[in-house]
């Protein structure tokens, strides 16, 4: 589960310029986590050139698109519902639409979809992307399309994606796809394939392109992003068949994300996800060097018990992580920290839940994305375990994982009353049109008047007041970053 997701962003229809010329409608919906929605603008790109322009009616939609997520449960059924509804306005209202779905999910439940439910006209792994004209021919034929090959090398690094639903001030990179680390909880590696790196001069074309275009954040995404690694092509895993020349100019994550801090020096960087046994003490000094890289490490740790840990295949012991995060903490002091945490994983004992508080209280972490078990097929977990935390039980561990998470974040937030902090504007508040919202380098929500400050500018806020989760304060003019 190493992916933030944003719960308010779920099933969000996309939209970008409509392209003089293109004739068909296109109907784009996303779930899951920051890397389906950087998926589905790659897609958007690809079929712009197919003649498609999106549109949020569904019911004139020539081909529908849902991209999927097999991370949990409740996004899995939310799916199944938005393709009932699908179904129904192509039996009633538009009987020529055609239905696919994209992603995770799409790989996972294939033949029940096409043969068995006939649901849907077209089934798309998330490294098919660039076969969707080729599948779409065959649907315009009357034949079902399916490609969810796993790829060892596709990294759309030559697709530039289009901006989807875009504020014109934060965009996601993808830097890395896949994942090799086979935690027993998670679909990913086998939903996504084994770990690819993409080549770093692809990475800094498609950042300087968003920076011509008055871009001012970018996010480095991956499911793992500290295991970054380019050596010429290739699996992550088969670094160890590289050549001694390939080896001595291979780029790690602390070079790459050097490389950008130095190169856009008025842009700043932050990233997304990192695996605690992956993250690298350099890492550590390139964030603390570079005042465009932000101070905030999402930092998933999924349980603080050492025998759970083991049980999830995690790689790394409690006492690991903690002194990683002293290390993190020394290196880069004030360094926002955020957690991914499960409830009543299988075996899970009280004992093992008053660890994962007790490892809470030792990070004190900014804030976190804390889930109840639930059992996903075709994992490890699902395969070999049993589920055996009763439901009751999982509810409780994790409404009081919930509750100290709320009492850790007010007092980090705390931390900022009376300080003046760098603010990144990125749209107007939602409780009021008078007042921007931003974030600082620690990724906190910072709100203030608007007075003549507009989007895209960096500006710097005096911190009067806060919520649990939120600054409040004034500006009190521009930062250096401008």
């Amino acid at each position: 589960m190493e992916k933030e997701i944003d719960e308010k962003k779920q099933g969000t229809s996309l939209v970008l310029e409509q392209k003089e010329g293109n004739q068909k409608k296109l109907f784009i919906e996303s779930y899951g986590c920051a890397m389906n929605f950087s998926d589905s603008e790659i897609v958007a790109s690809i079929l712009t050139e197919q003649g498609y322009n999106t549109t949020q009616k569904l019911e004139e939609a020539d081909l529908v698109l849902v991209n999927t997520c097999s991370i949990r449960d409740k996004a899995e059924q939310t799916v199944r519902k938005r393709l009932e509804k699908y179904q129904a306005v192509k039996r009633s209202i538009n009987p020529s639409m055609k239905v696919g779905v994209l992603g995770c999910m799409a790989e996972r439940l294939k033949s029940q979809f096409l043969e068995e439910e006939k649901i849907v006209d077209m089934v798309v792994g998330p490294d098919a992307y660039k076969d969707l004209p080729n599948l779409l021919k065959e649907v315009e034929e009357g034949r079902d399309a399916i490609n969810v090959i796993l790829s060892k090398d596709e990294t759309y690094g030559d697709v530039s994606p289009v901006r989807l639903n875009s504020n014109g001030v934060n965009a996601f990179v993808s830097i890395t796809r896949g994942c090799d680390n086979m935690c027993t909880f998670c679909v990913v590696p086998f939903t996504r394939g084994r770990e690819r790196s993409r080549e770093p001069q692809s990475i800094m074309a498609e950042i300087q392109d968003l920076w011509d275009r008055g871009f001012k954040e970018v996010c480095l995404l991956g499911q793992n992003v500290d295991s970054y690694l380019w050596y010429g092509g290739g699996l992550k895993k088969d670094f160890d068949k590289a050549t001694e020349m390939q080896k001595a100019t291979a780029v790690d994550f602390a070079q790459l994300l050097e490389m950008c801090a130095i190169q856009f020096p008025k842009m700043r960087f932050r990233f997304s996800t990192s695996n605690p046994q992956d993250m690298h003490e350099e890492v550590l000094h390139v964030i603390a060097k570079y005042d465009n890289v932000c101070n905030y490490i999402h930092l998933p740790v999924q349980s603080g018990s050492t025998r759970i840990l083991k049980e999830m295949n995690r790689q790394h012991t409690r006492e690991e992580y903690m002194e990683l995060v002293d290390k993190i903490k020394r290196i880069i002091p004030g360094c926002s920290i955020s957690q991914d945490m499960i409830a009543g994983f299988p075996t899970e004992t009280e004992e093992d839940h008053q660890d994962t508080l007790s490892l809470m209280e030792y990070v004190e972490y900014d804030f976190g994305y804390m889930f109840a078990y639930s059992e996903r097929p075709g994992t490890l977990a699902a395969r070999k375990m049993e589920d055996d935390v009763p439901e009751e039980v999982k509810k409780r561990r994790l409404q009081e994982i919930v509750d100290l998470q709320q009492i850790l974040s007010e007092k980090r937030t705390k931390r900022f009353l009376g300080q003046t902090v760098e603010v990144l504007i990125e749209k107007e508040s939602k409780k009021s049109d008078k007042h921007w919202s931003g974030r600082n380098s620690e990724n906190v929500v910072t709100v203030f008047p608007k007075e003549h400050y507009k989007e895209g500018d960096f500006v710097l806020v005096k911190i009067t007041d806060c919520t649990t989760a939120t600054l409040i304060g004034e500006a009190v003019g521009y930062s250096e970053m401008n």
